[in-house]
């Protein structure tokens, strides 16, 4: 299959650019791959829409303000996204506009309200898309720690969303359930989830683990190349806990469904159980994935999927039409078709979009 292949017609008034009033508010598309049915629901109606016994797999991590203000001694305006520590005062980091960050060329880091801090930032290596910036605090290296960031960084929200991040963002843009710190993109398909839903869920028997994939901003990075193999993915850092692989060999074992909430979510599961040969013995991992999942593809974990909507051309897209049947064309077009649906019933779409339940 090709790039192409994965092509569709999206109104621009779709993309949403604000959440919606309540994180329950959201809209909850269903398609079964048996029968090819699609309906429409609301988000709150998940409970009854699962199976006692199924097992959730949601993503802890939590999204860091990674977006920095910074210039140069002449005033120039630079933006530096955080991607990656490397140490505590070194980060694999995007600056824009690249070509005028000079190597070793100090850029002052600006606080909210545009004033000159005492944190400067250097670059002093260039690595593929990106560069390697080491931040210090006069002549000492100066650990972005946790308050600094909160103090100077701000709610990295994706480019498609094309307004200045607001006080709201901080909350909305981040799960109820965000505990690890290092994202720099939130776990959307997470977002819709409250603490009612959460309990909700558990009360009727369904049951919840958690993962951790800190995602970084390669998500959003297009297709560039028609062949999908050769395309390269991008690499993030993932964590499966005890607890989380030892609930999943019992649900598959006792014949549950195990359903990842969200891409980075199915990637995590699907990775560990790719890398150990299989579920039956599946152990704790800390590790790091560059899974590309793209029709046909065989998946050894999940058995359903509650995802966001994703961009035409996507590796996200990709993944879902893979799992969406087991046949590449066939998957491909129900999810198309389905998509189809969304755009003609007004979904809303990406990061602060409505969601699609895979079953």
């Amino acid at each position: 299959m090709k790039t192409s292949d994965f092509d569709f017609n999206l109104p621009h008034e779709l993309i949403a650019q604000y959440p919606p009033k309540q994180r329950s508010d959201s809209r909850l598309m269903c398609v079964d791959r048996a029968s090819k049915h699609v309906s429409d629901h609301c988000f709150t109606e998940l409970p009854s829409l699962l199976r006692e016994g199924d097992l959730l797999v949601l993503n802890d991590t939590r999204v860091i303000p990674a977006r920095l203000a910074a210039q140069k001694k002449n005033g120039k305006r630079f933006e530096i996204l955080l991607m990656e520590k490397i140490t505590p005062s070194e980060w694999k980091a995007m600056v824009r506009p690249g070509k005028d960050a000079a190597r070793g060329i100090p850029l002052c880091l600006l606080d909210h309200q545009g004033e000159v801090s005492d944190i400067t930032a250097r670059v002093y290596e260039k690595e593929s898309n990106f560069y390697h910036v080491r931040f210090t605090c006069g002549d000492l290296p100066a650990e972005l720690s946790s308050e600094m960031l909160e103090r100077l960084g701000n709610v990295p929200l994706p480019p498609y969303i094309e307004r200045s991040p607001e006080e709201m963002d901080i909350n909305r843009y981040q799960t109820v359930f965000a505990h690890v710190p290092g994202s720099v993109a939130a776990p959307t398909a997470g977002l819709h989830f409250t603490e009612d839903i959460l309990n909700n869920l558990q009360s009727v028997g369904i049951q919840i683990a958690y993962v951790t994939l800190h995602v970084g901003p390669g998500t959003f990075a297009p297709v560039k190349t028609e062949n999908l193999s050769e395309h390269p993915m991008h690499e993030e850092a993932f964590i499966l806990p005890e607890s989380t692989a030892t609930a999943i060999c019992e649900a598959k074992k006792e014949g549950r469904r195990v359903i990842p909430v969200g891409t980075t979510s199915m990637r995590v599961i699907e990775s560990a159980a790719r890398e150990q040969g299989g579920t039956s013995q599946l152990k704790p991992m800390v590790s790091r994935t560059r899974l590309f999942i793209y029709p046909p593809a065989d998946f050894y974990v999940a058995d359903a999927l509650l995802t966001n909507f994703h961009f035409p051309k996507s590796t996200l897209l990709m993944l879902v039409s893979a799992f969406a049947s087991p046949g590449a064309e066939m998957g491909r077009e129900l999810i198309l078709q389905a998509y189809r649906h969304a755009i003609e019933e007004r979904y809303r779409f990406f990061s602060y979009g409505d969601a699609m339940l895979i079953t």
